[in-house]
């Protein structure tokens, strides 16, 4: 047999040989990976439960007591930009392009502090707000969730696209995203710069009157 086939035929079988490999390491990795994201939603399920109960149970001793139970305050917001770019002065432009609201209709998540309340106070005729509830996170991030890419818009259908791009950080799966977006974890910075704003569609029927921000 001649010298190049030989060398062919020796190379195709190394390169079949490592790709059979790399089909069963990426077979076992997708395993392991879904049972850490199975483990991860269970913890966290039992987290929010014990969350709930406490709250509950502070609720009803306030009662007993006579008292008033006064919840935590929110640590985080959703902003949804109402208004075009007419007539916009440059700081306001200038805020909307930081919280990342540049189309109509985008919302994004926000931390909230004094620095983040003082530019939602300033921008507060262009845009509405309220404190997401944890299924409303959930949601969101599993119904209209996009991830950041190299610079591309994908859809958030694999928890492999998450891992890959937020793996370093401790973030491997959908759960643990929404788990850092619901508690203000440390990584929340990391987690909503990776999550696209959120494409969404004007209300049906149409804003009933659009200067009132909180509608």
């Amino acid at each position: 047999m001649p010298e190049n086939i030989t060398k062919k035929l020796e190379r195709d079988a190394k390169l079949l040989k490592q790709r059979k490999a790399a089909k069963v390491q990426a077979k076992t990795d997708r395993k392991t990976s879904r049972a850490l994201a199975t483990k991860n939603a269970e913890k966290y399920a039992k987290e929010y439960e014990a969350a709930d109960q406490t709250e509950i149970d502070g609720k009803r001793a306030a009662k007993k007591a006579g008292h008033f139970y006064v919840e935590g305050e929110a640590k985080v917001a959703f902003v949804i930009r109402i208004k075009g770019i007419n007539k916009l002065a440059p700081k306001p432009k200038k805020i909307l392009q930081l919280f990342r609201l540049r189309q109509l209709h985008n919302g994004v998540f926000i931390k909230l502090n004094k620095a983040t309340w003082n530019m939602i106070r300033m921008i507060e005729p262009h845009v509405t707000f309220g404190y997401p509830s944890r299924h409303m996170i959930k949601n969101l991030i599993y119904k209209r969730g996009a991830g950041k890419v190299n610079r591309c818009r994908i859809p958030l259908t694999d928890n492999s696209i998450i891992a890959g791009e937020l793996g370093k950080h401790g973030i491997e799966c959908i759960e643990d995203l929404v788990h850092e977006i619901t508690t203000c974890g440390p990584k929340f910075k990391e987690a909503n710069n990776f999550l696209w704003p959120f494409k969404l569609s004007s209300p049906l029927g149409g804003f009933e009157i659009k200067r009132h921000s909180f509608a």
